[in-house]
């Protein structure tokens, strides 16, 4: 699809009749109207419009298609989107309260000068909006409610069977994490070696594909995954290019990439709950350089009309993410020491999104603990950052071949069998009970690292940015047997933190100033200190 820009827009716009108008809260169509005068859309919900159009020749190329979207003053570029056998889409999510108008323009006559209007009202309940970057270093939702990344890795486990996908949200519905990382082309790798269902883009009797026809069935279900995630408010870190492939998608010639990278946003834009991540290990695709990367995330940037987060995760070179148009920082490294200097760099978020997997493959990268994942965890916090869990364990009946593919969380989901998520779990819900006081509505997000401190500790701060309310101490592999905490003004309450048996133990009494605190002695213990 080709898109269309501001100026050719207006000169193809005319009043016309209604459109058939779809809201969509869940994925698929909810309810339709044939002559609305006005419908209503909850606020950052799916608002859907579908158009009968030409389906000679590739309207995937020939056609151009785009809506305005207006509410007062305020203007919104939608483009549109061929979803095969003749059927074009708009898909637009309402940020603002309030009568939205649009119309559509294109150079096939039967799409242009489609107008109508609809209401936006109240989000349904417990519905937050899209996730933004919060006080720099730090993310809340559209509507301010703080949101503390906990995510896991789960790479191709829409293009799996449809019965290990269903297990996959069932144990997602259960699991810790409100953020996965996921791609959208399927992987070929060690222990991934099968045939999707699906394929992204037509394909000849000989297995080629057409990089100028996309498939609209794989594309329908990768957004019926994506509003599955919604509905468990977890956020789908979607990965859009990545270098393990079989089919000829990392290699794609430029003007491919860019009519994909189009048609991916034309589609999904709308879905509040995206993240778009560029690649994974972008510096391994061989076929593409930095600036084609560049490229990339301004094509995000402009096609985008949500504005979602966007970053890129790398294997060796990190990407420049001091960039303007990068959130936050996608980093595989378990190098915590250096997040202080990298958020004074960056002043973004940093997202720790691969530290390696608890498991038990040959791989190195694949064989941690569920006490060292555990560990990583609660560093990237201390430090004032968010990591990403993964797992990999093998059956140990499995056969000892990489060429196999057996059912790997990592890669292919199913079930999770580590010891980390419970305690993962344990430590989400810690942080996120420091976003607010008792009764008080959520407002702080996330921690800070106190800087040149003996033993590894950070803080929130109140609302003014002044006196520390939540004070936590990791004491790592160190096992003293009591501490003299320097606390800050003030007066605290103070809690004992075992983070393997998830367990807390107030302690009686209050402290403040220089306090002396028997400890447990033992490695990886944490005290929480919160002001009275």
């Amino acid at each position: 699809m080709v898109p269309i820009d501001r100026r050719e827009m207006l000169k193809l716009s005319s009043a016309a009749s209604l459109a058939t108008i779809f809201s969509s809260a869940d994925g698929q169509p909810s309810r339709s109207e044939t002559h609305p005068e006005m419908g209503s859309v909850p606020l950052w919900e799916v608002f859907e419009i579908r158009l009968a159009g030409p389906s000679t020749g590739n309207p995937y190329v020939d056609v151009q298609l785009g809506a305005t979207f207006s509410l007062g003053h305020r203007t919104v570029q939608v483009d549109g989107f061929y979803d095969g056998e003749g059927s074009y889409k708009f898909r637009f999510m309402p940020d603002t309260l309030g009568n939205w108008n649009y119309t559509t323009a294109s150079n096939a006559p039967e799409l242009s000068g489609k107008s109508g209007s609809f209401t936006c009202v109240a989000a349904q309940p417990g519905v937050h909006g899209p996730v933004r970057v919060r006080n720099t270093h730090h993310f809340a939702y559209a509507d301010g409610t703080p949101f503390f990344p906990f995510g896991t890795t789960c790479y191709a486990w829409i293009h799996q069977s449809e019965d290990l996908q269903q297990q996959t949200i069932e144990s997602l519905r259960n699991a810790p994490f409100n953020k996965i990382r996921m791609c959208v082309f399927p992987k070929h790798y060690q222990y991934n070696h099968n045939e999707p269902a699906l394929y992204p883009f037509e394909r000849d009797a000989a297995g080629k594909s057409d990089f100028a026809r996309p498939n609209p069935a794989f594309f329908r279900h990768v957004e019926q995954r994506i509003a599955d995630l919604r509905a468990l408010d977890i956020e789908a870190d979607l990965i859009l290019f990545h270098p393990y492939d079989r089919w000829g998608y990392a290699s794609m010639p430029a003007e491919a990439d860019d009519r994909y990278l189009r048609y991916v946003l034309a589609r999904m834009s709308a879905y509040r709950n995206i993240w778009w991540s560029l690649a994974n290990e972008w510096d391994l695709m061989r076929a593409k350089s930095a600036q084609d990367f560049d490229r990339f995330f301004h094509i995000v940037e402009q096609h985008d009309p949500v504005g979602h987060l966007r970053s890129v995760h790398y294997s060796h070179t990190m990407y420049d993410y001091s960039r303007p148009w990068v959130t936050h920082a996608s980093l595989q490294t378990a190098a915590f020491e250096s997040a202080p200097t990298w958020l004074a760099a960056w002043n973004k978020p940093i997202c720790f999104d691969e530290v390696q997997y608890e498991g038990n493959l040959n791989s190195r990268w694949g064989n941690l603990s569920g006490q060292e994942m555990m560990r990583r965890f609660w560093l990237g916090v201390i430090y004032g950052c968010y990591v990403t869990h993964g797992e990999t364990y093998l059956d140990p009946k499995a056969a000892m071949d990489e060429n196999t593919t057996p059912t790997i969380w990592w890669s292919h989901g199913g079930k999770l069998n580590g010891t980390s998520p419970a305690r993962i779990g344990f430590l989400r819900r810690l942080l996120e009970s420091t976003a607010h006081d008792p009764g008080q509505a959520a407002s702080r997000t996330g921690l800070t690292a106190q800087s040149l401190s003996y033993y590894l500790n950070a803080s929130t701060v109140s609302t003014t940015g002044t006196d520390a309310q939540d004070i936590f101490y990791f004491f790592d592999y160190h096992q003293p047997i009591y501490y003299e905490f320097p606390l800050p003004d003030g007066t605290y309450m103070a809690e004992l933190i075992d983070p393997w048996e998830m367990k807390t133990v107030p302690l009686s009494g209050t402290f403040s100033g220089k306090s002396k605190i028997r400890l447990t002695g033992t490695p990886s213990q944490a005290v929480r200190f919160r002001r009275t």
